[in-house]
């Protein structure tokens, strides 16, 4: 399906997703072999807040942030979030057995306005430039499984679980239209 020149493959229309940290303990903040991807602007929102969230950071990840800067590059010179040695995003630290990113606990305290990257709210989707395009697919990882069967359970489709990440990056209108396309009620999520 095309929806406001974003390509979404017809097979994201049945998936059923809900993260569950109890599970995973937040692991796709821990493994990989690359940060998260960043969007440009978010660079200079994250260098905005940097002076809440680096005393709240572990000594790796200051280091590597007052080493390199907020931002990194992955493989293939995309920007990304950096990494400390043991491959861990600098931003998170662990609370009650599972990962926390510092933007969002931040933010959900009310001390910041930037909420983490996007591209981690869009998580499992992620997104490619393809011409004029922007083209989602389904990042597949094996540490997101109990995601699938949670979100099975509770049958929350994966484009609600991701509602704030959908709405923040393409509106609330795109959201909805979304959700239409896909057969379900924008009035019930």
């Amino acid at each position: 399906m095309i929806l406001d020149e974003v390509l979404i493959p017809d097979n994201l229309r049945d998936v059923k997703f809900l993260c569950n940290l109890q599970q995973c303990k937040g692991a796709c903040c821990v493994d990989g072999d690359a940060g998260a991807p960043l969007e440009e602007e978010e660079i200079g929102q994250m260098e905005d807040v940097i002076d809440e969230v680096l005393p709240l950071m572990d000594d790796a990840g200051q280091e590597v942030v007052r080493t390199f800067g907020v931002y990194d590059y992955d493989a293939s010179a995309n920007l990304v979030t950096p990494l400390k040695s043991n491959d861990e995003c600098v931003y998170m630290v662990w609370e009650n057995g599972h990962t926390i990113c510092l933007f969002e606990k931040l933010h959900n305290e009310g001390k910041i306005k930037f909420v983490k990257p996007v591209s981690c709210q869009l998580y499992p989707i992620r997104i490619i430039e393809e011409g004029t395009f922007e083209k989602w697919f389904l990042h597949y990882w094996n540490i997101c499984h109990p995601a699938y069967l949670h979100g099975e359970q509770m049958g929350v489709h994966l484009f609600v679980a991701l509602k704030a990440g959908i709405v923040r990056r393409y509106g609330l209108s795109f959201y909805n239209r979304l959700l239409i396309k896909c057969g379900l009620d924008p009035q019930n999520t």
